[in-house]
């Protein structure tokens, strides 16, 4: 077992914390879709082996890894924000949206978080940013993959509803394949339209 992974959740639990919360997003890049954002509880001690990053991860490992923390967290929350309230408020703001929703939903309620990344705005809770959260602590790798897979499995769903945009495949990135789809049939109601890629086929 790699120690190091719990080095952060240690040192909060040294400060006299205990109900850590790991907080990740994925779906910051997409043209399309909502950013979705995980945040999860474990108790001192639980660890499941192959817990890391979710982008160095297979989808298949992510899908077992995802039913095991969900099994084996003291509390876990998603929270997804949609496409139009990217549109309003910019995927920055949205992504803290989702952090916030992310950390509310959870119960018990954490009393610290960390959030993978560098930087956080509206957290109530006492928290840090860790830049590479999710290669350097269990619960922001935890999140990372919750997070991932329940985006993951929205978008393909999108896809079954927007075929010709290739959803399955890009998961929403702006692939090659992707932008001549935006070009051919225009956007479809999921995509951002204030993103570059978009919004030249806005009409």
């Amino acid at each position: 077992m790699n120690t190091d992974i719990f080095a952060y959740e240690t040192k909060c639990r040294a400060m006299g914390y205990s109900l850590i919360a790991g907080v990740d997003e994925a779906g910051r890049g997409p043209l399309a879709g909502a950013v979705y954002a995980a945040a999860v509880i474990f108790d001192e001690g639980v660890y499941i082996d192959g817990v890391n990053d979710s982008k160095k991860l297979t989808p298949k490992k992510r899908d077992a890894l995802y039913d095991e923390i969900i099994a084996k967290a003291r509390a876990y929350s998603i929270c997804a924000i949609d496409e139009k309230t990217i549109d309003q408020i910019n995927i920055l703001e949205a992504t803290y949206k989702a952090f916030q929703g992310a950390i509310e939903g959870l119960c018990p309620a954490p009393d610290y978080c960390l959030i993978d990344g560098n930087r956080s705005k509206g957290i109530t809770v006492p928290h840090e940013t860790v830049v590479k959260g999710d290669s350097l602590s269990f619960s922001i790798a935890a999140a990372s993959i919750l997070a991932k897979v329940a985006r993951d499995r929205y978008i393909e769903e999108a896809d079954k509803l927007y075929p010709q945009y290739g959803f399955a495949l890009h998961k929403g990135y702006g692939t090659k394949a992707h932008l001549e789809a935006i070009a051919k049939f225009g956007p479809c109601p999921i995509h951002r339209l204030t993103f570059k890629g978009v919004r030249e086929h806005v009409k």
